[in-house]
């Protein structure tokens, strides 16, 4: 599976107890843990807590689909997630599934637990919902991701007007579920018209870990043309708002030195940077 690209949920300081709670509820294990940084394992991939303060909530805008193979796995996993959680969509027998439900747990993330067919290895998949003035332009985002990322294709596409549930408020032609890999990662997307009070933002961010520079400027000038926007360390959004962070390997190698100062003087220069620039971390390193 390819951890490479993983996604990162934002925390204001509750992120090592959400750690633990997602470690349990899904048998997964804490793979570091920092006070501001945590990666936790989970069915083998990859996931990033950063407990970085109040500026940025979760929202619905990335949802998490829970893929499982028997009625009994969606039980275990609803449970502890409903608990002191929203419920958004009650757990039972949809159109498309013989068992679903859809839930804010107790720390802000948004979860779709599925009863349906394995779409390869990766258990949890994250979902983008566009909806206000992105709403339509699913299928757009796609294929602008495929153009970006190697290894890249577009899967199934249902539109609404395929006729699967009672969604007769939405426009026939826009997408109702799509499945998508960006380098061997797997992503579901979907088209929404309702006015929800959130949208894409921070609080979820795609990171994408690259091999060298001429990857870093290639995902960092894509994802920023045409609308897009710079940031800081390493973090942009896309023309419809998605967050990423392109963090080249090299840069967790040198943070993490057995040299704490090495490692500080490299956390420095990064903290000055928009996108990541692997020759001067270097030269921080060696000063």
């Amino acid at each position: 599976m390819n951890n490479n690209i993983f996604p990162c949920l934002w925390f204001d300081g509750n992120g090592q107890e959400a750690a633990r709670f997602y470690t349990e509820t899904f048998g997964g294990r804490i793979t570091a843990d920092t006070p501001v940084v945590l990666n936790l394992e989970l069915f083998w991939q990859k996931i990033m807590i950063l407990n970085a303060g109040p500026q940025f909530e979760k929202n619905a805008s990335v949802s998490f689909m829970v893929l499982c193979e028997t009625a009994e796995e969606v039980e275990q996993y609803w449970k502890p997630l409903s608990e002191g959680g929203i419920v958004l969509m009650d757990l039972g027998e949809y159109p498309w599934s013989k068992k679903y439900g859809w839930v804010r747990d107790r720390y802000g993330v948004t979860w779709q637990v599925y009863l349906g067919e394995k779409q390869g290895d990766q258990k949890i998949v994250p979902t983008l919902m566009f909806i206000h003035g992105n709403n339509g332009r699913a299928q757009e985002a796609m294929e602008l991701y495929i153009r970006i990322f190697p290894n890249s294709k577009i899967g199934n596409v249902l539109k609404y007007g395929d006729g699967v549930g009672n969604e007769t408020h939405e426009i026939p032609e826009n997408v109702q579920h799509a499945h998508f890999e960006l380098n061997g990662y797997t992503f579901f997307c979907m088209d929404n018209s309702y006015d929800h009070k959130f949208d894409f933002n921070e609080g979820i961010s795609m990171v994408v870990m690259t091999d060298d520079q001429v990857e870093t400027d290639h995902l960092w000038n894509s994802l920023t043309a045409d609308g897009g926007r710079e940031s800081m360390c390493g973090w942009l959004k896309d023309k419809f708002g998605v967050s990423w962070q392109i963090v080249p390997k090299k840069l967790i190698e040198l943070m993490n030195d057995p040299d704490s100062e090495k490692g500080r003087k490299v956390m420095g220069a990064m903290m000055t940077m928009q996108k990541i620039i692997i020759e001067d971390l270097e030269k921080a390193y060696n000063s």
